[in-house]
């Protein structure tokens, strides 16, 4: 590929990510630098990835093309004011925190710099991610188009306006808690039923990956694949029922309502 990828803050998120483009072959150890500072942390990239490693945030804007600030949302500002003078006008800049703008963004460098704004979710750790995208005029097609390919090795992608950002936070940015606090209660159940612990995580843990397959794949509604398993009479349809009764979809909706709002007031 040619471009060389830097790295500001590697912790999950930012190893994820790392990981995941690497093994799709779009970067090289070498051509990969990250910063953090953690030492420790550094050491366990490098050992794991081989990749360049450093405390200086600066290095890092020296060194590559494209540039992820893969920090906390708290930390942007002051990582922003320490790096905005060496970044230069050709270099993309790819965030990845909730609540920070491209106009928020323009503001702290002062300048004109593109930017890349992306939401990406911790299912990036087993390169199955999900992540929306959008980005500011300075960032052309090709542009984007290179950033949606070496993103790929860990996650699916989607370009969205950015008024829908706070919507991919509620939707997918965050909604894996929410998936596992299922998961989590079907394997109570299971155990409750007599089910050992370890064996009611796999099958319930698996019911919702196929699950979520076949919504995918099949591009039937979600309704049509429910009914497909309500059976006249059946067991299903009873759980269904209860389910209905002590407002699933109902908490569900205000749960992502009160994320989404969250996320616009960051």
């Amino acid at each position: 590929m040619g471009k060389k990828i830097g790295f500001i803050g590697c912790g999950n998120m930012g190893g994820a990510m790392m990981q995941g483009i690497l093994d799709s072959g779009m970067c090289l150890p070498q051509e990969m630098i990250t910063s953090d500072q953690s030492e420790a942390v550094l050491a366990s990239r490098k050992e794991a990835l081989g990749v360049q490693t450093t405390t200086d945030n600066q290095a890092v804007t020296a060194f590559a093309d494209i540039v992820f600030l893969s920090v906390k949302p708290q930390f942007y500002e002051p990582v922003i004011a320490e790096i905005k003078d060496t970044v230069k006008e050709q270099q993309i800049i790819v965030t990845i925190a909730p609540g920070k703008t491209l106009a928020w963004l323009r503001e702290q460098f002062g300048k004109e710099v593109k930017i890349i704004r992306t939401m990406p979710n911790t299912p990036a750790m087993v390169k199955a991610g999900m992540m929306g995208m959008c980005a500011n005029e300075q960032v052309t097609e090709d542009e984007m188009s290179l950033v949606r390919e070496i993103c790929g090795g860990f996650s699916e992608t989607e370009v969205i306006p950015e008024h829908l950002m706070d919507v991919v936070t509620a939707v997918s940015g965050s909604s894996p808690a929410y998936v596992f606090l299922f998961i989590e209660a079907m394997a109570d159940a299971a155990v409750a039923g007599g089910m050992p612990r370890m064996q009611a995580y796999k099958f319930a843990a698996q019911a919702v990956m196929g699950s979520a397959k076949m919504v995918l794949e099949t591009g039937k509604h979600p309704g049509e694949l429910k009914d497909m398993v309500c059976s006249p009479a059946g067991t299903t349809i009873q759980a269904v029922r209860v389910l209905e009764e002590k407002g699933m979809r109902s908490a569900v909706m205000e749960a992502m309502m009160k994320c989404l709002d969250i996320s616009r007031k960051m």
